[in-house]
Parts: C-alpha cells; structure tokens; sequence
C-alpha cells in the first residue's frame, strides 16, 4: 500500500507529536515538581477561578439551619485537688477600713485565686542511735555467750555508707531517667549546702548495679525469651 506525499507529512506530524509528549512527561517525572497542583499554562481550565456569564443566580440565599451547640470558653486549668492548700489572708489595714465618710467599713465578701508553689529540695542528716545492752550479772564470769547486745541496723544498700536508699534513688533517678550527668548533680547539691563528690555518686551507681544483678538477670532472661529484640543503638 502506497501513501501519498500529504498522508506520509500527516503520519509524521502525529508520531512527532507522541514523542514530544512522551519526552515532556519523562522530563516532569525528573525534573518536575512533586505535586498534584495543577498548572494554569497546560492548557486546562480551573475547576474554582472560572465563571460563566450563562450560569444562573439565586436571588434568594438558601437558609440553612445550624444546631446550637456549647462553645467552651478559653481559660486556665484548676490546679489538682490532690495539692495541699495553705491559705493567706490579705487583708486591709485598720486605716484602710475606714470610709471617706468616717465610718467603718463592713466586710461584705471576698476574692479566691489560687498559685503553684514548689519547696527546694531540702538536705538533712539521718542520726542512727543504736543502743547497747549489758548484764550486769554475768560480768567477770567466764562465759562463750555475748555479754553486751546492740541494735541491728536495718539493711542497707551500700553497707557503710552515708547514702541513704532514698538518696540513692534519687541520684540514679536524675542520671538515667532524667539525663542529668554526675557533675551537675554535684553542682545542684552544692548550691543547697552539701558537697558530694561526682566520683562518689559514680562508686555508689556502680555498687547498686552490683547489688541488682539478680533482677538484671532476671530481666535479661525475659527479654531472651521473646522471638524478638528491639536495640536502640543511639
């Protein structure tokens, strides 16, 4: 089959076409922008900017009802009622109390608002009073028994020390729950009057991890049980 001259120029033109089109979608897909926006100079009209003059006009708005509904108002949260309360009384002055007029005001209502206050944290020193005991009877006798008895101390976490468990706590709290590093742990107990080293509070952690290596292996077990573990290696 034999085309002529103007069928061939056709053909050509329309294959030139899809390749252009083709190329202009590869360079989209490339270089073009990741969006679904849609571009004015494409040759497609807007859904929302365009407007036809024949398009009809409603004279009358259609009314539309909307249920009442309940705004909240914005404002400040109640503190929790779990907080202890210590009221303080603002009150005038005896001066204050007299009216222009020369005569006693009464007092007919008052004011309440409510603020956050935190107490610092506070140092103090437990005395551990162990008292002995003794028989005077078996003095001077020749006996394998003891003669004098002492209160037991309770146990301790670290035998000898003068960290205390509540201490501790509170040390290694600060350090792996809070991120707070040794040394401005050791500033902060400076500023209320006590001096601890930063290397004590790093012999302490080191000898409470001692003293819990039963429940660490007791966690470290249950973790291998399971089909999977998750490892955060930051």
């Amino acid at each position: 089959m034999r085309f002529s001259g103007s069928d061939r120029e056709h053909n050509y033109k329309a294959e030139i076409k899809i390749l252009n089109e083709q190329i202009k979608s590869l360079r989209d897909q490339l270089f073009g922008k990741k969006t679904e926006k849609i571009h004015k100079d494409d040759g497609q009209l807007s859904l929302f900017d365009t407007f036809k003059p024949d398009t009809p006009i409603l004279d009358e708005p259609e009314e539309i009802s909307v249920p009442a509904h309940n705004r909240k108002k914005p404002g400040r949260r109640p503190l929790p009622e779990n907080l202890p309360r210590v009221e303080v009384i603002h009150d005038l002055t005896e001066e204050e109390k007299i009216c222009a007029c020369g005569c006693m005001k009464s007092r007919c209502g008052k004011e309440e608002s409510e603020q956050l206050e935190i107490i610092p944290a506070q140092m103090r020193v437990i005395r551990n009073i162990r008292y002995k005991y003794a028989c005077k009877n078996c003095e001077g006798v020749d006996d394998d028994g003891p003669t004098v008895s002492i209160a037991r101390m309770p146990e301790q976490m670290i035998p000898k020390s003068i960290a205390t468990p509540g201490l501790l706590a509170h040390i290694l709290t600060a350090k792996f729950a809070d991120a707070l590093p040794f040394y401005r742990q050791e500033k902060q107990f400076h500023r209320i009057g006590v001096d601890i080293h930063r290397s004590n509070m790093c012999n302490w952690a080191m000898k409470v991890a001692q003293a819990c290596e039963i429940l660490l292996e007791y966690m470290k077990g249950e973790i291998l049980k399971g089909p999977v573990i998750n490892i955060d290696e930051t």
